[in-house]
C-alpha cells in the first residue's frame, strides 16, 4: 500500500493547537486531520496474529520453546506481529502505568505545551504531531521519554521530577519499573527471534543488552466526527521492536494481503511487532509491516508502547549466518543515530522509510566526499596551477 505520509517533513511557522473538545466543537474539523481516501480504508478482518504463552521457554523447556520460535517464525516472516502471554510483566504494574496516563494528559493545556518535544527530540509531550507535520495530523497526544543502555538507575523518576516535578515523582517511579519489566521482556524476545532464524541465540540479546529505548503514552480522545480522521496513520516503526499494551477500546490495525486486519485487544497479552532495524538486522527475513490506529467515536482509547533500539553508535548488519552467495546483504551498514536523525528531522516514518534513508544517506556522503574534493581543488597550489 502506498502511504500518502513519505514527504511530509517538518513544519515551519506557527503550530496548530491541540484541543480535542474545542476543535470538534467547530463547524468543521480543520482540514489537517482530514487523512486522503486511500489511507481511510476500513478494516476488513481479523489479523489472527498467533498468540504465543512464553511460560515454557522462561522454564526452559525445549519442545515449548521450539514451539514458541516456529509461531515467531511463521508470523514474522508474513507480517512481523505477535502477542505474548505469561510474559512476566506484572498486571499490577501495568494497571499502575495506565493509571498515571490520566495525571499527565489530564494536565492544563499550556502546562502541556510547556513540556513540548523540541525539534530533533524523543523526549516529551506532542498533541497530533502538529509542531512537527502540518497535514495528516494524528488525533491524539503522546508523552515519550528515553530509556538509555545500562545505566538506567532512576533515569525515569529523575526526568518526571525534572520535567513535571515532585508530585509527578510516583509517575516517575511507576514507570521506571515499567521500562525496566519492558527490558528484560525485550531480551526474552530478542533470544526467541534468534532461535527462530537459526542464528546463536544469544546474539540479539547481547546486541541490545544497552540497548536505546523510547516509552511512550497515547491518549486518543474519543471523535465524534472521525471521518477521514485517524489516530496514527499508516507507517512502519523505524525501531528495532515495539512492544504495545493496548487498553480494550482497541483500534491497532495492520494491512495485509491488501486489506486492514484488527489485532484485537487482550488485557494478559501484549503485542510484538518487528520494526524496520530489526528488518535490516536479520537482513530481511523478516516483516516491518504497515500499521495504524483508528479513533473510537464514543469511547477514549490509550496505549502502552515500548520501542527498542540499538545503542545510537552500533553498526547495524546481520549475523554471517544471514548471509551467503546466494542471499546477500540487503541493506548497507548503518547507525541507529544515523537513523533516528533522519526520521526524527528530514522524513516522516512510513512504508519506504529504509530505502528512502539509505538514499539519504548515499547523498550525503556523496555530498561530503565532493566537498572534500572541493577543498582539495582549491588549495592554495591548484588555485595557482588554475591562474597560470
Amino acid at each position: 500500500m502506498e502511504s500518502s505520509t513519505s514527504t511530509l517533513i517538518l513544519r515551519s511557522g506557527a503550530a496548530l493547537v491541540f484541543d480535542s473538545n474545542s476543535l470538534q466543537s467547530q463547524q468543521n474539523l480543520p482540514t489537517q486531520f482530514i487523512w486522503p481516501t486511500k489511507d481511510q480504508a476500513l478494516t476488513q478482518d481479523h489479523l489472527n496474529e498467533p498468540v504465543i504463552d512464553l511460560q515454557g521457554f522462561r522454564n526452559g523447556e525445549k519442545q515449548a520453546t521450539a514451539e514458541a520460535a516456529e509461531l515467531i517464525r511463521i508470523a514474522c516472516s508474513n507480517h512481523g506481529f505477535f502477542q505474548v502471554t505469561n510474559h512476566g510483566v506484572d498486571s499490577n504494574l501495568i494497571s499502575l502505568a495506565y493509571e498515571e496516563i490520566e495525571g499527565v494528559f489530564k494536565l492544563p493545556l499550556e502546562k502541556k505545551l510547556s513540556l513540548r518535544r523540541k525539534p530533533g527530540s524523543v523526549s516529551g509531550y506532542s498533541g497530533a504531531h502538529a509542531d512537527r507535520y502540518s497535514s495528516n495530523l494524528p488525533w491524539k497526544e503522546t508523552f515519550s521519554f528515553g530509556f538509555h543502555g545500562k545505566e538506567t538507575e532512576n533515569i525515569v523518576v529523575d526526568y518526571f521530577n525534572s520535567v513535571l516535578g515532585l508530585d509527578f515523582s510516583n509517575t516517575g517511579k511507576v514507570y521506571q519499573k515499567y521500562c525496566e519489566a519492558m527490558k528484560e521482556l525485550s531480551l526474552v524476545i530478542f533470544e526467541l527471534l534468534a532461535i527462530s532464524l537459526g542464528v546463536d541465540r544469544s546474539h540479539y540479546k547481547e546486541f541490545f543488552e544497552d540497548a536505546s529505548s523510547i516509552m511512550r503514552m497515547n491518549y486518543y480522545p474519543p471523535c465524534n466526527r472521525n471521518s477521514g480522521i485517524l489516530g496514527t496513520g499508516p507507517h512502519c516503526d523505524p525501531t528495532s521492536l515495539t512492544i504495545l499494551h493496548q487498553d480494550g477500546v482497541g483500534g491497532l490495525q495492520v494491512f495485509l494481503d491488501n486489506k486492514w486486519r484488527e489485532v484485537m485487544p487482550r488485557q494478559d497479552a501484549l503485542v510484538i511487532n518487528i520494526g524496520d532495524t530489526f528488518m535490516a538486522l536479520c537482513n530481511g527475513k523478516y516483516k516491518s509491516c504497515l500499521h495504524r490506529a483508528v479513533v473510537n467515536s464514543k469511547r477514549e482509547r490509550k496505549s502502552l508502547v515500548y520501542f527498542v533500539s540499538p545503542k545510537e553508535d552500533k553498526v547495524v548488519r546481520p549475523p554471517e549466518d544471514l548471509v551467503c552467495s546466494q542471499v546477500p546483504r540487503n541493506y548497507p551498514d548503518f547507525t541507529w543515530s544515523h537513523l533516528l536523525d533522519f526520521t526524527q528531522l528530514h522524513y516522516r516514518a512510513d512504508f519506504h522509510t529504509l530505502p528512502s534513508f539509505f538514499r539519504w544517506l548515499n547523498n550525503n556522503n556523496n555530498n561530503n566526499n565532493n566537498n572534500n574534493n572541493n577543498t582539495t581543488s582549491h588549495s592554495p597550489a591548484n588555485t595557482s596551477n588554475n591562474i597560470s
